[in-house]
């Protein structure tokens, strides 16, 4: 390799590519250290050099971040625009960068000229050859080069040439074109070329292959095509084809004239078979109306289950299913009231004669104490379908009113689904969980449901896919919910709420003895005479193993009861097994629950309310203290921002009532007041500790002891008003549970009083007042 020539010349990087001798080119610059280099060229010799970066991120490259290999260029024209410069470009020679000698406002480089390393043999001139057939091979096949280059390269070139002109065209990777450069043996640079055209002949031959193939099946399919759509013109002529498609389209007809639509949707329904049948058997729009024609044809437009339903059998199946829930079977023996005088008395007044009566029921309670499994009762009892829809994490509008036909694979909404499971328009339908409907950015699923679960006009609900009104006024519809708080209000006002409190710990007994231990028994393959469950076994159950409203729980230590007794009985052993208060622990294991019992003795700054939680009631004891400080109050407890602001309005009224309380005008401002609810990881919140608070705050300043045995709920305001709260039920039964003999209640709440449990009302004493002044008598020692 000799070196026989070194200039200092402006040098331009370039972000991607490579620049080879022999080639032209037409480059695009756009950075102003590169368009004010190609303009300093242009305005003197036009020679300059081109080297490309090695990171194509940097915006102004050092010596580090360029290749050493670049190309020497001349500049044949340049055009400006808008900020840019395009410049067709000449490649003359590989040359070597030594030194970066300036970069503002240009890059100037010392570089020295590389010469090549030609060598004259057969191997080489049978290289040139190969290498030329195959780039004429490649540009036959579907290769895009240059025209005026491609005929240079064909028109006798020397090796040398033949290898930069060919690489310039060649599909690789910046990397690899700036080794072909940097290669300075002619035959090494020959055979390099020669394997990347190789691949890249290889690739073009696989793609022209796939694409004959696919032409091919085209072409097939277009002669099918055509040949069967003149088999049937002349069939059509000769007055003979068409028997099948006739077939179908007959078959279509009965199925709308049996499936008895009302006059608008049959209409529908013989609009789109009139489109099936001037369709060819081969479109693909012929599959998409064939499903819509069976949807229409397959719901119930007519089938209804007949309303001969007996109340007095009905009675019998809510009460055989299930033990308590009085206010729910009252409700549906109502709807049984209604729908047996309607059929039998129709109204004289013709304007009320199609009155609705239907009604959405939206039960609400706690998990496990019944709301799904009545549903199933209900249907029972009016001898109709049962369908049950979770609405739990839907978030999509869709699942409701379905899918538009446009869309590849659409569906109707869940209740048409339903609909034609059931196949009646009067089931029983149960929307499960549907305070855990979502909403996002495909629709709000719960202001789908409004027209579904208005009785006003669910009579004409629109389906997107069916596009046609399906009557949904038959159906009696049911919703289950945990809360109420996170139904929209607009839904919530289409239901008719009924609550179903938690279940008593006598309650949950009756329910384990009448249908629990039969239904596990069942369950677990085991006989009735093998299994001996004392009542006393089940309240140890109830009171130690288990704390939730409803019985899902206490069904679920009762199975592993049995579970472990089956187990006995496959092993060898023979019965019959008794239960114990002793043997429990053998198939249960240690007590999962320590009640909560009310305190031991009478105390200062303590106590004891009641909260109502999702899984029912529970006891809160409110503790109190007041240390020496600057007159501040701390809550602690997690508590939520309600429950602070009750803490916040109870310290108030004490402070406005000094006086009274016996306590010193200015106290607050020597102490500090903390208030702490035990349990501190479980969130608490809302205002029906208000009483509470305010109790345990007097309690602690005034040294005054309040009674173990009482427990209060109520809000506070600030001029000392007891104001009304709910979940009574459930926190009166808690009380009870906890051994409370006393109960402090706002006056307002009174009315609940008659849904409490009587064995309940037997044993606690029951105040209700209206003020708290009220409530210190009775709850100071």
């Amino acid at each position: 390799m000799a070196i026989f020539l070194e200039k200092t010349l402006p040098l331009v990087t370039l972000r991607e590519g490579v620049v080879f001798p022999h080639t032209e080119a037409v480059l695009t610059f756009g950075r102003p250290q590169s368009n004010a280099g190609i303009e300093a060229s242009f305005r003197a010799d036009r020679l300059i050099v081109f080297v490309t970066q090695k990171n194509p991120n940097v915006v102004e490259p050092r010596l580090q971040d360029i290749y050493s290999v670049g190309t020497l260029c001349s500049l044949e024209r340049i055009l400006k625009t808008d900020g840019e410069i395009n410049a067709l470009v000449k490649g003359l020679t590989r040359v070597r960068i030594k030194d970066l000698t300036a970069s503002h406002p240009f890059l100037v480089a010392t570089v020295e000229e590389l010469s090549e390393i030609i060598e004259e043999s057969d191997e080489v001139t049978a290289l040139t050859k190969h290498i030329a057939n195959n780039f004429k091979h490649a540009v036959n096949i579907g290769k895009s080069v240059d025209f005026l280059m491609f005929m240079r390269t064909m028109s006798g070139v020397s090796s040398s040439e033949m290898a930069d002109q060919v690489a310039a065209s060649l599909d690789i990777s910046t990397e690899k074109r700036q080794l072909l450069l940097e290669v300075l043996e002619v035959k090494k640079r020959l055979e390099l070329v020669s394997q990347h055209l190789s691949r890249e002949l290889k690739i073009l031959e696989i793609e022209r292959s796939i694409d004959s193939k696919t032409q091919k099946k085209f072409d097939k399919s277009m002669r099918e095509t055509v040949l069967r759509e003149r088999i049937r013109t002349i069939q059509k002529e000769l007055g003979e084809g068409e028997e099948e498609d006739n077939k179908e389209v007959t078959e279509y007809k009965d199925k709308i004239n049996q499936a008895k639509m009302p006059a608008e949707v049959k209409t529908k329904a013989l609009k789109e078979l009139k489109r099936l049948a001037g369709m060819g058997s081969f479109n693909p729009e012929a599959g998409y109306i064939r499903a819509y024609l069976d949807w229409l044809c397959e719901l119930p437009w007519s089938c209804s289950s007949p309303n001969n339903v007996q109340m007095l059998k009905a009675e019998e199946i809510l009460e055989a299913d299930h033990y308590g829930l009085e206010e729910v079977k009252e409700r549906i023996t109502e709807y049984l009231a209604v729908m047996q005088l309607k059929k039998k008395y129709q109204s004289a007044d013709k304007k009320y004669a199609d009155a609705v009566t239907a009604t959405i029921l939206c039960f609400v309670g706690p998990p496990g104490v019944g709301k799904t499994s009545i549903g199933r009762s209900i249907a029972k009892a009016l001898k109709r379908q049962f369908i049950k829809v979770s609405l739990g994490g839907i978030r999509d509008e869709a699942e409701i009113r379905g899918h538009r036909r446009t869309y590849v694979g659409a569906l109707p909404g869940r209740i048409i689904q339903g609909i034609k499971t059931a196949k009646t328009n009067n089931p029983v339908f149960m929307l499960d969980e549907i305070d855990k409907v979502g909403a996002d950015f495909r629709g709000d699923p719960s202001a789908a449901l409004l027209e579904a679960l208005d009785p006003e006009q669910n009579k004409d609900f629109s389906d997107h896919y069916l596009e046609v009104p399906f009557d949904l006024s038959q159906v009696m519809f049911i919703t289950t919910a945990n809360i109420l708080d996170t139904i929209p209000p607009a839904l919530r006002d289409r239901l008719e709420v009924i609550h179903f409190s938690g279940y008593t710990a006598a309650e949950k007994e009756k329910i384990a003895v009448k249908y629990l231990i039969n239904k596990t028994l069942a369950a677990n393959g085991l006989p009735k005479s093998l299994v001996s469950f004392p009542v006393a076994v089940i309240k140890k159950i109830i009171d130690r193993y288990t704390r939730e409203a409803g019985v899902r729980n206490l069904e679920r230590e009762i199975s592993k009861v049995m579970r472990k007794i089956a187990k006995k009985i496959a092993t060898g052993k023979r019965g019959p097994f008794k239960l114990t208060l002793k043997n429990l622990g053998e198939y249960l294991g240690p007590e999962k629950v320590t009640p909560v019992l009310k305190e031991k003795k009478d105390d200062v700054g303590v106590a004891t309310g009641l909260a109502w939680t999702e899984a029912g009631g529970d006891v809160l004891f409110i503790e109190v203290v007041a240390i020496p400080g600057k007159g501040r109050i701390t809550l602690t407890g997690q508590l939520g921002e309600v429950m602070k602001e009750s803490a916040q309005a109870a310290f108030s009224y004490v402070r406005s009532r000094w006086q009274e309380l016996g306590l010193k005008k200015d106290f607050y401002q020597s102490i500090d007041i903390h208030v702490h609810v035990p349990e501190g990881a479980v969130p608490k919140d809302g205002p029906s500790a208000g009483i509470t608070i305010a109790t345990a705050i007097i309690s602690a300043l005034t040294k005054k002891k309040v009674k173990k045995t009482v427990a209060m709920t109520g809000e506070i305001t600030l001029r000392g008003r007891v104001l009304e709260i709910g979940g009574v039920k459930e926190k009166v039964i808690a009380a009870h549970r906890a051994g409370i003999t006393t109960l402090i209640l706002p006056l307002a709440d009174k009315k609940y009083l008659e849904k409490i449990p009587a064995n309940v009302q037997k044993d606690i004493h029951f105040h209700f007042v209206s003020h708290l002044d009220e409530v210190l008598p009775l709850a100071f020692v």
